[in-house]
């Protein structure tokens, strides 16, 4: 097999491994298993939770937090998981670089992927150790989502440079790009507001994690109105501090009530501003006729979108149930998929490297 087809192959595999890793990483949260394991890269000094079972079992002393076998197996499954990916990024990047003489555009953009992964992984290990510092836990759902956005983006990058795709093989004439040429004023101002939407929900995924990492999101039990009131009392001085000093156990939240519910309430108010936005830009994608890929991610984001409303109202209402909590993060990591597909088919046709 062609080295570019390994390429091709093992990025769609890391995509669908960096969208589990997110989904595992909120179940993490949501579980409170963050500090299932105070240690890193080990769970209390072994490979596994199962070294600690066993030394339980043989009467040794446990060192710090008490042992809750559940939660260290929930911590080590989602490490295991990640370094799994970052071993497939890192084959990736060597694949790339080895190639650059045929694509030297793709070999840098595998190098910053590899450094962006590299960064994730001492987020990962600071969230432990700094004991879920909401700054940081934010920080590292970010680079997450960033390793997702970027594998499939380089993925959609190399299917396009796929020889078959422009042999015109089964599909691809639906999803080619259209005649080069400059593009009209209307397929500028539709990827003008498909890049706008794409870093609001960056910032709207941003904002979702900082709820969580706060234990924010029981702050409004209701819907639409927060606490029984449109304007409950709020506090978004204090909501907002990104840095907060060191050697203080965040698991469970230090926030006030009022604090958490600016920070819930500003969610809620992003997600209309996100959802506007992305309309917009998927409406403006439909009227491109000649971009059938666009139209096609355009469909993608409505559904996306239309999914994860539902599934932050239900959960408001349902009284947060884990399942739905957990299902709202894999909501955002799909919309995520579905705005970069949008990007990416609005882009003027790219130059073959």
């Amino acid at each position: 097999m062609p080295a570019a087809d390994w390429v091709r192959n093992l990025t769609l595999a890391a995509v669908v491994l960096a969208f589990g890793v997110v989904v595992l990483g909120a179940y993490v949260r949501l579980t409170a298993a963050g500090l299932g394991c105070p240690d890193w890269p080990g769970c209390y000094g072994h490979v596994s939770p199962a070294g600690e079972e066993l030394s339980l079992a043989e009467g040794a002393r446990v060192p710090g937090a008490p042992f809750d076998a559940a939660k260290a197996w929930h911590e080590m499954i989602h490490r295991y998981v990640a370094s799994t990916l970052g071993f497939l990024i890192v084959v990736i990047a060597a694949l790339s670089i080895a190639a650059r003489r045929e694509s030297p555009a793709r070999a840098r953009y595998a190098a910053v992927l590899l450094g962006i992964v590299v960064a994730q992984g001492l987020l990962g290990m600071l969230t432990v150790t700094w004991q879920l510092k909401p700054s940081i836990v934010t920080l590292h759902l970010l680079g997450g989502m960033t390793t997702l956005a970027l594998l499939w983006w380089l993925w959609l990058w190399r299917r396009d440079a796929d020889p078959a795709r422009a042999r015109g093989a089964s599909g691809a004439a639906f999803l080619a790009w259209p005649a080069a040429g400059a593009p009209s004023r209307a397929a500028v101002w539709a990827l003008r507001l498909a890049v706008l939407g794409l870093v609001v929900l960056g910032c709207q995924i941003a904002l979702g994690g900082w709820t969580s990492s706060n234990y924010a999101a029981i702050a409004c039990p209701d819907f639409p109105t927060c606490q029984g009131s449109l304007w409950p009392v709020m506090d978004f001085h204090d909501a907002f501090v990104f840095w907060r000093p060191l050697g203080i156990d965040y698991q469970g939240g230090v926030l006030s009530g009022p604090a958490r519910a600016a920070i819930h309430y500003t969610h809620r108010i992003g997600a209309l501003v996100t959802t506007l936005l992305l309309v917009g830009a998927g409406l403006a994608a439909l009227r491109q006729r000649d971009r059938p890929a666009g139209r096609i991610a355009a469909v993608a984001v409505f559904a996306a979108l239309a999914a994860q409303l539902s599934i932050g109202i239900s959960m408001v209402l349902r009284g947060f149930p884990l399942w739905l909590a957990t299902a709202h993060n894999a909501g955002a990591a799909a919309t995520l998929l579905a705005v970069v597909a949008l990007v990416h088919a609005l882009r003027p046709r790219p130059v073959p490297s």
